[in-house]
């Protein structure tokens, strides 16, 4: 494969990545920081950038993708975890909130006057937003095509002149931290990196990236995994550099006013930099970013479920997923925030430990005791934080919970993961010798 085809085909992870979050949380995140900017929006690029990443890179270690990881601590676990998964980063939350963002920030400013019925207007907006998603995911051998080669240059085009024209017009000095940001910066930073959910989202992507290398002609494991490692970076990279310019903004415009959101930031900015033609930019960023999220997720959906159900065809998978996704975009974002958000709170930290794992599977030989150890204890955690999430509380198990190390920060997993672990290991240690010896071979990466 050419090191163009590759580049583009960095372009198009990138478009999947960014969406509507990836927008709204760095500026967010500098008008905070302040002063201590840099360090805060490191933090953030390293579980932003750096965790999605990791997790393309263990998908490309193994075959079969995130089923193939979850595998490793059962296959009931493997198949259960992807599909809830796939599900809410897909059309149970991911892609209905990038839709109505869209609408919010893309369609919804340039109204007026108008007194039409909002939730009328959401279905009108929503119904071609989605009808166009299902074209394009239709074919999604060709998706690199539009996606890597014209959309997102124009949106990274886009984002550059935002970005340069707040540089050189948002010249007022940078104002003090925020109590937030006072202390431990790069850690706070670190953690705000999670709010992207990119990790989450690389599980499925992963298996995109992979197909449309094999498309090239690419087949050798070897060649699969250096060449998706190298889209990956060319992905990286560009989050890196747009994180750290729309961050900026927001460190500047802390001097013009308090804000609630990223959202409202960037809009002042938009307007304060270009005027009506701001918005008009800024609008078309977000709609722009929000669709190529959801046609990402749309195939990444219909690639999964269709290979899994082998009776459902690609297409009607993509039916289904659009159909379903706009259906819960017209319940409105809060609502959909409300619903899904503990799914997400539950699967996170999921994720990060089984690709943690991944990354030390040969050090411990695979062994399944060590995977399910450590994914029992971090799920008994996140399953609580995810309920506590929906109202559910009790007493005694929130004063155990509550006294875990990083608890407060919402790490509260960490430590329960890694006794875990630890706990698996030395069970397979004392495990009888053919027991050990049924586990994987060290020196086999899947």
């Amino acid at each position: 494969m050419k090191k163009r085809d590759t580049f583009f085909v960095g372009l198009m992870l990138f478009s999947m990545f960014f969406g509507a979050g990836n927008l709204i949380f760095p500026p967010f995140l500098g008008m905070g920081a302040g002063t201590s900017f840099w360090p805060a929006i490191i933090g953030f690029i390293i579980t932003g950038v750096g965790l999605p990443l990791l997790v393309i890179s263990a998908i490309a270690l193994v075959k079969d993708g995130g089923n193939a990881l979850g595998n490793r601590v059962h296959p009931w676990f493997g198949a259960a975890f992807t599909v809830m998964v796939y599900l809410s980063i897909g059309p149970f939350f991911g892609v209905p909130r990038n839709a109505n963002v869209a609408f919010e920030m893309g369609f919804k400013p340039f109204l007026g006057n108008v007194h039409a019925s909002q939730s009328l207007l959401l279905l009108g907006f929503t119904a071609v937003f989605f009808l166009l998603v299902f074209l394009l995911s239709l074919n999604p051998s060709k998706v690199v095509d539009y996606m890597g080669r014209i959309i997102t240059p124009t949106l990274l085009i886009s984002i550059v002149v935002l970005c340069v024209t707040g540089f050189f017009k948002l010249n007022k000095p940078l104002q003090g931290p925020n109590e937030t940001y006072q202390t431990a910066t790069l850690f706070k930073g670190f953690i705000d990196g999670y709010s992207t959910m990119d990790a989450l989202a690389a599980l499925a992507f992963g298996i995109v990236i992979l197909s449309t290398i094999q498309q090239k002609g690419v087949t050798d494991q070897k060649q699969l995994t250096a060449y998706t490692v190298k889209a990956g970076f060319v992905a990286g990279g560009a989050l890196a550099l747009v994180y750290a310019g729309i961050g900026l903004i927001g460190a500047r415009m802390a001097s013009y006013g308090t804000f609630d959101n990223g959202t409202a930031l960037l809009s002042s900015a938009a307007t304060i930099l270009l005027g009506n033609g701001g918005k008009i930019l800024l609008g078309f960023i977000f709609t722009l970013a929000c669709f190529t999220t959801c046609v990402g997720l749309t195939i990444a959906c219909g690639q999964y479920f269709s290979k899994m159900a082998r009776k459902l065809s690609y297409r009607t998978v993509v039916t289904l997923v659009t159909v379903v996704s706009f259906l819960i975009a017209n319940l409105g974002l809060n609502q959909i925030i409300s619903i899904s958000v503990p799914f997400l709170v539950m699967a996170y930290p999921l994720t990060i430990v089984l690709v943690t794992l991944a990354f030390f599977h040969r050090f411990f030989g695979g062994s399944q005791k060590v995977y399910a150890s450590a994914m029992f204890l971090t799920g008994f955690v996140s399953l609580y934080d995810g309920l506590k999430m929906f109202g559910l509380k009790w007493s005694l198990l929130e004063s155990l919970m509550s006294q875990l190390p990083f608890a407060s920060v919402g790490l509260g997993w960490v430590v329960p993961a890694v006794v875990g672990g630890l706990v698996g290991f030395v069970l397979e240690k004392l495990s009888p010798a053919p027991a050990r010896s049924k586990g994987l071979n060290p020196k086999r990466i899947s």
